[in-house]
């Protein structure tokens, strides 16, 4: 998955082919094929491996405040140190226009996604951690279409510092 990921953030879908990742791991292509036996399979590990980056900001046992905060700040950490992933998640979105078979797991890793951030805002809001004037459920939606919108940029509006002032901006608005 690893692999397959690598070569998305490098040549986008055209240049995802499966001999690649196969000689990448050290695998036969028939190994390879075993285990994803088509190419979306392929790329619902592939997103599997990117939501795994994205989950690795929550944390878990802490007041939901606490728990936001801890999610923008490894959102920032994630475009300071792992940029591949918002270039990978920029792939996903731009072949999702096209491909009904992408667009069927990026709505998926949307409905989770936004599911997830509506739930934490939810026990921010009863622990006054966020304020009360806001709709959890509309406020996940802004986080991710802002978020998404962040990826579908041009590399250079799409940097560390622009995503920390967008996720500032998004911590200011919840606060």
């Amino acid at each position: 998955m690893r692999a397959g990921y690598e070569l998305l953030a490098e040549r986008g879908f055209e240049g995802l082919r499966t001999r690649e990742i196969a000689a990448r791991v050290g695998i036969n292509i028939a190994t390879l094929h075993y285990y994803f036996p088509t190419k979306e399979k392929l790329v619902r590990g592939v997103v599997g491996y990117a939501m795994g980056r994205f989950r690795g900001t929550l944390v878990t046992g802490a007041p939901p405040g606490e728990q936001l905060r801890a999610h923008f700040a490894g959102l920032r950490r994630l475009a300071r140190e792992e940029p591949d992933l918002f270039v990978v998640m920029s792939e996903l979105a731009l072949r999702a226009r096209r491909d009904r078979a992408i667009a069927s797991i990026v709505r998926e890793m949307d409905k989770t996604w936004q599911a997830t951030l509506a739930g934490l805002l939810k026990r921010a809001k009863r622990d006054g951690a966020v304020t009360r004037a806001i709709d959890p459920d509309e406020l996940a939606g802004l986080i991710v279409a802002t978020l998404k919108g962040t990826f579908m940029l041009p590399a250079e509006a799409r940097g560390p510092r622009q995503i920390e002032a967008r996720l500032r901006a998004l911590e200011d608005l919840i606060a």
